[in-house]
């Protein structure tokens, strides 16, 4: 089985032998940088699976070294870990290319699992080239959807969908035109059903919503106090 490549950055050093040789312990393979000066020098000669990156660092924060990283590969998986517990922190760590957070102190369990599941969401597991013709699609009316591609491909357009856009769709198509529970969502996407939480999934919802605007065939219905339904889907494999 092909170990996962983790680049863990953390400048408080007890801490981080802790958390990297837990993760060793468990078969990940990991770089730690202290310094956010010398991370993406490691990341160009590590080449990670998945970044797990702290948000207050010397000479560059988490959410700059996010900013580029994701500029070089927009599929990477960012994990943030962070002390800070305001929204409009939380709000900057997704725009800045983020896919999900953990407040300090955390457990090791709630980690581990989090990482994983970033890491299969991402397909960074399949060995096979990322092409249409190699990986499912899903027919959507008009509009094809490459889940692994994070792509939603209309008349020859191409449409660059988010991790948390994808996420959500795949969840969505996954129950077409069954009912899927608000909560069942929050809990799969962000791993709890706060205010907050619930809040970015109204954003979502209304983004996926104006994609799919060409085609009045395909429809995100909302079913007050309950969840949503999504109709019109048609799945394919390719």
């Amino acid at each position: 089985m092909t170990r996962i490549k983790l680049l863990y950055v953390e400048d408080e050093p007890f801490l981080g032998k802790i958390v990297k040789e837990s993760l060793e312990s468990r078969d990940f393979e990991v770089c730690m940088v202290t310094d956010g000066g010398e991370v993406m020098p490691q990341y160009l000669v590590f080449g990670p699976d998945l970044c797990v990156l702290d948000v207050m660092l010397p000479q560059r924060d988490g959410y700059e070294l996010a900013r580029e990283i994701r500029s070089l590969n927009p599929r990477m998986p960012i994990l943030f870990l962070t002390a800070k517990t305001q929204t409009d922190d939380v709000l900057k760590g997704f725009q800045s290319g983020g896919n999900d957070y953990i407040r300090k102190p955390f457990s090791m369990e709630e980690l581990i699992i989090r990482i994983k599941n970033l890491y299969q969401l991402a397909g960074q597991h399949s060995a096979e080239p990322t092409t249409p013709a190699t990986l499912d699609c899903i027919r959507l009316g008009r509009y094809t959807f490459y889940p692994h591609l994070y792509e939603l491909h209309l008349d020859g357009q191409v449409r660059k969908l988010s991790h948390r856009e994808t996420e959500l769709l795949s969840i969505l198509v996954e129950n077409r035109n069954f009912k899927v529970q608000r909560r069942d969502i929050l809990m799969r996407v962000w791993s709890d059903d706060s205010f907050f939480n619930s809040r970015n999934l109204d954003v979502y919802i209304t983004r996926l919503r104006d994609y799919f605007r060409e085609d009045p065939t395909v429809e995100i219905v909302t079913l007050k106090g309950v969840g949503y339904l999504f109709k019109g889907a048609e799945q394919v494999q390719a």
